[in-house]
């Protein structure tokens, strides 16, 4: 098997994909040209590009974005030299006619494959497919804080069989902590041979010490957002990130002061909200809930008057995962109709 010691330590931003959550996939045409341009200058490896869920995902169900995939893609492609673009894609939701290959055509470098961490199976006609395109495309295993070690190695062996060039572990709902990070990243990278990579997620104010945990434990693909501009608690900051590399003098693309540019940028024109931490992302974490449940957990709290933090932590003991928010609903309802019975009594 191949170590990855030689292998530089690449950032995927992923602000103008997994950012688009926190506005609501509205992010415009004149958001995607500056910040494209300023990854570029901040020397992000990978710029993921799209609707918050990937492909194909612009719905009333999950949400309508501003812009079409294409129009997405290809106002950021124009922007990219030496920065490659890349999009998110998850079987189910996405289709190999209808979305992969028509951004391929907007001139996409790399594809990255996402399905829950129990569940690589579904993504084998979309990674066989693109790999004997030629395409870059790496797997995504979603939630998986959910799964064992041993689980999340053999999903990834199955990514790897595919045609996969690398693997992912996605902490969707900000839960890990550095020890786990050190002991999952650490198995994948000595079982596999392929690079292995890490997502964090900001719930329990851990994301950038879980990340350099992750690259001290040989992941050499780490993403980021700028100011952490993500869903619920975020994701780990581009700004922090690169500080971080530069102290630890670990090696990267990353140009200091343009990546701090970036963030700043970021919030300039359209991070509405820097992410923070408050009581329900940290309970998101606790209960290790998707963080994109946030939202629709504070609506329903509100609607049905019941604290929200129950809301969560009932949807982490029935093991809810994303696709699944209708569940919101009900938990809230069960419990609305519980302190109904109490306040009876």
């Amino acid at each position: 098997m191949s170590t990855h010691a030689d292998r530089q330590l690449k950032i995927c931003d992923t602000t103008l994909r997994d950012g688009n959550h926190a506005v609501s996939h509205q992010l415009g045409h004149a958001d995607i040209v500056s910040y494209a341009k300023a990854a570029e200058l901040a020397g992000a490896d990978l710029l993921e590009v799209g609707h918050g869920n990937g492909l194909g995902a612009s719905s009333i169900q999950i949400g309508r974005a501003a812009l079409t995939d294409a129009q997405m893609l290809t106002a950021a492609r124009d922007q990219l030299r030496q920065t490659r673009l890349g999009v998110l894609s998850i079987p189910g939701i996405a289709t190999v006619e209808g979305d992969l290959k028509p951004a391929l055509d907007c001139g996409v470098d790399e594809v990255r494959v996402g399905a829950h961490c129990t569940e690589a199976d579904v993504t084998r006609q979309q990674i066989t497919m693109l790999r004997e395109l030629g395409v870059t495309v790496k797997g995504l295993l979603l939630m998986s804080h959910m799964a064992s070690t041993r689980t999340l190695l053999e999903q990834a062996r199955l990514m790897q069989g595919y045609g996969a060039h690398a693997v992912i572990l996605m902490d969707s709902a900000g839960a890990y902590t550095p020890t786990a990070v050190d002991e999952k990243v650490g198995a994948l990278v000595e079982g596999l041979d392929i690079e292995v990579g890490f997502h964090g997620h900001n719930n329990l104010g851990l994301s950038v010490m879980n990340s350099m945990a992750a690259v001290k434990a040989g992941a050499t693909i780490v993403d980021v957002t700028a100011r952490g501009f993500g869903a619920g608690a975020g994701n780990a900051p581009l700004e922090l990130i690169a500080a971080n590399l530069h102290l630890e003098q670990i090696e990267t693309k990353l140009q200091l002061f343009a990546a701090l540019d970036a963030g700043d940028l970021a919030e300039s024109t359209f991070v509405k909200r820097i992410p923070t931490n408050d009581s329900v992302t940290i309970t998101s974490g606790i209960a290790g809930v998707f963080s994109g449940f946030s939202a629709p957990t504070r609506r329903a709290a509100e609607r049905f008057q019941v604290d929200p933090r129950h809301i969560v932590m009932e949807l982490g003991r029935r093991g809810v995962v994303a696709g699944q928010e209708d569940t919101i609903i009900e938990v809230a309802m069960e419990l609305a109709e519980k302190n109904s019975l109490l306040d009876v009594a």
